[in-house]
């Protein structure tokens, strides 16, 4: 398989913007996909048991409004694997691997992936979007609190990464 070089990184960036820009446009939200699980949880909960999931304070917002999977969120998290399955595609680079150390098994690296999948996952329901939403979304309306979320990220990235790298080296 013929790997085709990575894009330029400010091209890229442009698109990404653009992206963003018309997200505002078309779906009036930004970008960002860490609510996807849960509004497909209230979708699964409401086949089942509609009573309940209407009347649970965590999914009842979810189908008040309708089908929860009818949503702009699911539709992006789709364009998502689908334009990500096409870049790969057409990129040479559609293969199956676990990039990984040396030093580490693939099964300790697939469950460390999934262990701090999950971390993510309740920080951003906890800090109330994911790194994408917040650093895209909230970033380019300038809310203060997704700028002190990026530099917080950003900080503990450069506090542990000494920690970590000798895992990588």
């Amino acid at each position: 398989m013929n790997t085709k070089p990575y894009w330029n990184p400010y091209l890229a960036g442009l698109l990404l913007g653009l992206a963003l820009l018309a997200a505002f446009v078309v779906a009036g939200q930004g970008l960002g996909a860490s609510a996807f699980p849960k509004r497909v949880l209230a979708g699964a909960c409401d086949i089942f048991s509609p009573e309940w999931t209407e009347g649970s304070s965590a999914f009842g917002s979810y189908v008040t409004r309708g089908n929860p999977l009818s949503n702009w969120l699911v539709i992006q998290v789709i364009g998502v694997l689908i334009g990500g399955f096409l870049a790969a595609l057409t990129a040479g680079r559609l293969k199956s691997e676990v990039v990984r150390s040396p030093r580490i098994s693939r099964g300790a690296r697939l469950w460390l992936a999934l262990l701090g999948g999950i971390i993510m996952g309740f920080a951003a329901a906890l800090g109330r979007g994911c790194t994408s939403g917040q650093a895209l979304s909230g970033g380019a309306a300038l809310a203060s609190g997704s700028w002190a979320f990026m530099m917080m990220v950003f900080a503990g990235g450069y506090s542990v990464a000494w920690f970590v790298r000798k895992q990588w080296l």
